[in-house]
């Protein structure tokens, strides 16, 4: 009787030990898939917009992409027609030639009530040198700022002050006062409804992108 006993015991702890095992293999897999699901859950959702990225290209003929870790270019020499698009919930901008994507660029859309409004637009004209005619600061005899960051012809101006409007170099015009230029991007939507990029990207779209360019937002 002892012998059956012990028998049946060490079957019974067998049987324990096997399934300890099978149950930490299914703990062992569980926990990597959730690391992966932690990292994806990282990434945009949208891969084809990425997988671009994961070429490079050259932006300044020095570097693969821009210090903010997403903007590239790689548009230097390739043939076909320029279009662009930007994504207002991606913040992205992308510069295609052809069905190419030779160009990616974080972008800074406008801030709630002054949203960039969807639509298909072109390049209506082109301003290296542009300043807004409504957004700037006002600023003394000597040119210092007294107020920051105003809207004309809301905000009173001081006494013994004028107005300097804010820069917004390389700009593209796509209707109205709304267009794309260099600024800066504090990682989500912050203009008055331009889209902004930074500098490096702002100077290859204003490059390879002719009056008539067409430009979505979406």
């Amino acid at each position: 009787m002892r012998q059956q006993i012990q028998a049946s015991v060490g079957h019974n702890l067998k049987k324990r030990k096997i399934f300890t095992d099978l149950l930490i293999k299914i703990l062992v897999v569980c926990a990597v898939s959730l690391a992966g699901c932690a990292t994806n859950s990282s990434v945009s959702t949208n891969s084809n917009h990425l997988n671009p990225l994961l070429r490079g290209g050259t932006l300044d003929g020095k570097s693969k992409e821009s210090g903010d870790g997403i903007s590239y270019w790689d548009g230097d020499g390739v043939v076909g027609r320029p279009s662009i698009k930007i994504s207002v919930e991606d913040q992205r901008g992308y510069f295609y030639k052809g069905n190419q994507i030779v160009g990616v660029s974080a972008v800074s859309t406008g801030r709630e009530g002054y949203d960039t409004h969807p639509g298909k637009f072109r390049v209506m004209d082109k301003d290296i040198d542009h300043t807004s005619s409504l957004y700037g600061d006002y600023v003394d005899q000597d040119g210092q700022i007294v107020v920051q960051n105003v809207e004309n012809k809301k905000d009173p101006k001081p006494r013994g002050t004028v107005f300097r409007g804010a820069p917004m170099p390389y700009f593209l015009r796509i209707h109205g006062g709304i267009g794309m230029h260099a600024g800066y991007l504090p990682g989500y939507p912050a203009s008055h409804g331009c889209i902004r990029l930074p500098k490096e990207m702002a100077i290859k779209f204003f490059q390879d992108s002719p009056v008539g360019t067409p430009v979505e937002i979406r």
